[in-house]
C-alpha cells in the first residue's frame, strides 16, 4: 500500500507532478543526534580514552560495606589517624569520627560553608581555638588540614561525651551515650539536658551518621584485635549476699516505657529492704533522688588498668551515704528498694569503665 502525497497545483496543458517529500522527524531529531554520539565514541576510542570513561573510578582506600559498597573519599593514610583519635576516649570508634566526617562534608577536604565552617570536619574559626592542634608536626595547625581535624574532632566529641556522661550520672537525661554524644555535638548539650535524652531536633542527625558506620567497620576491627576488650578480671565484690539475675545487661524493651534500647546495667533480685553494700573502695560522687533511677549513688573506684572505674546503685529505699563520703568495699550505702521507673524491689547495678556502661558480670567475684 503507497503513501499518496498532495499534487501541486498545475499549469494548464501540463502533466501533474508529485511535491518533493518534506524531511520526517527522524531525520530532523534523531539522525543529526545519534550522528555527533557515534563520531564522539569514534574519537573517544581512538584516544583510548573511552575505557576510562565507562571504567568505575578507584577507591581510595579498602572499606567494603556488607553490600559490597565501597567507603569512598578516604585516603589510607588518614586511616591510622583514625584509629589513634578514637582511643580518646571509649565512647568513640574509628568508624564513628569517619561516619560523622562523612555526613558533615564527605571527605571534602575543600569543604567550607557559607557559616564559616571549614575543612573535612566543619569546624569554625571560634571552635578551631578551642580544638585544633597541629597533630601532624607539620608547623600549621588548620581545620582544612585533614589529620588535624579528625584528632581536633574527636577532642571535641570526648568532650561532649565527658558531658552526657555526667549528666547521665545525675539522672539528669536517659539514653545511651553515644547517641547523647552525637545529639549533644549537633545541637549542644544545653538542648539535650533541657530534653533529657536525644532531643528530636537532633533524631536525624543522629539516625544519619549512624547509619554510615557499617561503611567504616573494617577501621575498627584492627582497633578491637589489636588493644582487647579490656580489663575485666572479677576486681568488684558482690554488692548483695545473694546475686539472682532478672535482668541482663544488653538490649530489651523495658517494662514500663516499652522503649527498646539497651539495659545499661545488671537487675539482682532482692527483698524490699534488704543492705547494699560498696563493691570497691573508693568515693562516692553521687548519692541522691533522680527521676528513673530513683535513688542512686555513684561510686569512682579511681584507675583501674588505666581506665576508670565506677559502679552505680539503683532504685535503693533509702540511701546511707552522702557525695564526697569515703567508702571500703562492703560498707553499706543503701537499702533495696523500688524508687523511680520500677516494677518492684530489685538492685540495678552498673558499672561504668571510662565513663562507657559495660557489662557488670565479669567485673563481679560472683560472675567469674
Amino acid at each position: 500500500m503507497s503513501i499518496r502525497t498532495p499534487e501541486s497545483p498545475s499549469e494548464p496543458g501540463a502533466s501533474p507532478t508529485r511535491r518533493r517529500r518534506r524531511p520526517g522527524p527522524f531525520t530532523l531529531l534523531v539522525l543529526p543526534g545519534l550522528t555527533a554520539v557515534v563520531g564522539f565514541a569514534v574519537f573517544m576510542t581512538a584516544t583510548g580514552r573511552l575505557t576510562t570513561l565507562l571504567s568505575p573510578a578507584p577507591s581510595t582506600n579498602s572499606a567494603v560495606v556488607a553490600d559490597g559498597a565501597v567507603a569512598e573519599h578516604v585516603e589510607d593514610a588518614y586511616v591510622p589517624w583514625l584509629r589513634a583519635a578514637a582511643k580518646t576516649c571509649t565512647v568513640l570508634k574509628p568508624s564513628v569520627l569517619a561516619a560523622q566526617i562523612e555526613q558533615r562534608s564527605s571527605w571534602d577536604t575543600d569543604f567550607a560553608t557559607l557559616s564559616g565552617e571549614t575543612g573535612i570536619a566543619g569546624f569554625t574559626d571560634a571552635q578551631w581555638r578551642i580544638w585544633g592542634k597541629d597533630e601532624d608536626g607539620n608547623k600549621r595547625s588548620s581545620p582544612r588540614d585533614p589529620v588535624d581535624a579528625i584528632v581536633a574532632l574527636a577532642r571535641e566529641d570526648c568532650a561532649l561525651a565527658k558531658k552526657v556522661t555526667r549528666l547521665k550520672t545525675h539522672g539528669t537525661v536517659t539514653g545511651e551515650p553515644l547517641d547523647l554524644t552525637l545529639a549533644a555535638y549537633t545541637v549542644g548539650t544545653d538542648e539535650v539536658t533541657r530534653a533529657g535524652h536525644v532531643p528530636t531536633k537532633a533524631r536525624t542527625y543522629v539516625t544519619a551518621v549512624k547509619a554510615l558506620f557499617p561503611r567504616y567497620k573494617t577501621y575498627d576491627r584492627v582497633e578491637s584485635e589489636s588493644s582487647g576488650s579490656g580489663a575485666a578480671s572479677a576486681v568488684l565484690a558482690p554488692p548483695l549476699t545473694s546475686l539472682v539475675v532478672t535482668s541482663p545487661f544488653g538490649i530489651r524493651q523495658h517494662p514500663l516505657t516499652g522503649v527498646t534500647k539497651l539495659h545499661t546495667g545488671v537487675d539482682f533480685a532482692a527483698p524490699q529492704g534488704a543492705p547494699v553494700s560498696a563493691a570497691r573502695q573508693g568515693q562516692v560522687v553521687f548519692a541522691a533522688m533522680t527521676k528513673a533511677y530513683g535513688n542512686r549513688i555513684v561510686i569512682d573506684h579511681g584507675t583501674i588498668g588505666g581506665k576508670r572505674l565506677e559502679t552505680t546503685y539503683n532504685h535503693l529505699s533509702a540511701l546511707q551515704v552522702t557525695s564526697g563520703q569515703s567508702v571500703d568495699a562492703g560498707t553499706v550505702i543503701g537499702f533495696v528498694g523500688s524508687t523511680g521507673l520500677s516494677t518492684g524491689p530489685h538492685l540495678h547495678f552498673e558499672v561504668l569503665v571510662d565513663g562507657t556502661y559495660t557489662d557488670p558480670m565479669p567485673w563481679l567475684a560472683a560472675g567469674s
